[in-house]
């Protein structure tokens, strides 16, 4: 099982990403390929021992799918369709992984599970080592230590079978930030694919508050509407996406926050979304049974 690693950082961060790639080279087993994008910022000369590390600077920030991406492709193999890894890991600039077996334990998943397509890992804060509910991708997140099949998964922490990739394509490009996980994870689970989040495997990531992004009411709002136009049923779509208004009202956000949500929510009904490709209601079903119904 080979193994890569995309990691994408916007040139900020140097020493957090340093600290970064020297824990991916003490993973246990076979050396790790990294390909770090340099997402509209430079990168320094990033030799690690024991590591191969391939960059890639890109002009201008893509926003992070889209920088994903371009990691993702500089895994292909010349002229084909195929990769040179048999999975990906995907790290955040700041994460770390503490641990020195969470690739050989994305490896032995993989290989006794052939279904299995994604795996989610447990963000633990390196102080407190506490993780985030919003960080546990389940509906019932009190429990961050129990391990189980999910429906979506986190960004930053993951790794991702590369055949997924070859089935299902990549991230959507066009969403910026916000809920591109979710649009790969359920066209894989429409394909067939299964996704596990796994408490077990750590990455260390500050405990941080997403509304620290200037654009985060807005394009959470936008992309929660492209991801209904883009992947559900259509007599769901308007069921969805009155759920999370409704749900969004309640949680009662700043007059700014609010009227940046609603900016985006109408951003995405006039926008283009992407191709449409609406899940079968096997997979809806498929969704309800783990513990999270497409309306949610």
């Amino acid at each position: 099982m080979r193994l890569g690693a995309v990691v994408l950082t916007m040139g900020n961060r140097p020493e957090e990403l340093r600290a970064l790639l020297d824990s991916v080279a003490r993973q246990d087993g076979d050396p790790i390929e990294v390909v770090v994008v340099g997402n509209g910022a430079p990168l320094p000369e990033l030799a690690v021992p024991g590591l191969v590390v391939r960059t890639v600077e890109l002009p201008e920030n893509v926003g992070i799918p889209a920088g994903r991406n371009v990691g993702i492709e500089a895994f292909k193999v010349d002229g084909a369709d195929g990769y040179r890894v048999d999975a990906l890991l995907f790290l955040d600039d700041d994460g770390l992984l503490p641990g020195t077996d969470t690739a050989r334990l994305c490896r032995e998943a993989f290989a006794a599970d052939p279904a299995l397509g994604i795996i989610s890992f447990r963000i633990a804060d390196p102080d407190t080592g506490l993780t985030q509910r919003r960080h546990v991708p389940r509906l019932r997140a009190s429990d961050p230590m129990r391990s189980s099949r999910v429906t979506t998964f986190l960004g930053g922490a993951n790794a991702v079978r590369a055949a997924v990739f070859t089935q299902v394509g990549g991230l959507p490009d066009d969403f910026f930030y916000a809920h591109e996980e979710t649009d790969l994870a359920w066209r894989a689970l429409d394909a067939g694919w299964l996704v596990d989040y796994r408490a077990d495997l750590v990455l260390h990531h500050p405990t941080t508050a997403p509304a620290r992004h200037a654009v985060y009411h807005r394009m959470v709002a936008r992309n929660r509407v492209w991801l209904a136009r883009r992947n559900l049923p259509a007599p769901l779509v308007p069921v969805y996406l009155g759920v999370w208004l409704l749900l969004t009202l309640a949680r009662r956000p700043s007059l700014p926050g609010l009227r940046a949500w609603l900016g985006g929510f109408k951003e995405g009904w006039a926008t283009a979304c992407g191709p449409r490709r609406p899940m079968k209601w096997a997979t809806v079903w498929r969704l309800t049974r783990l513990g999270r119904p497409p309306i949610i």
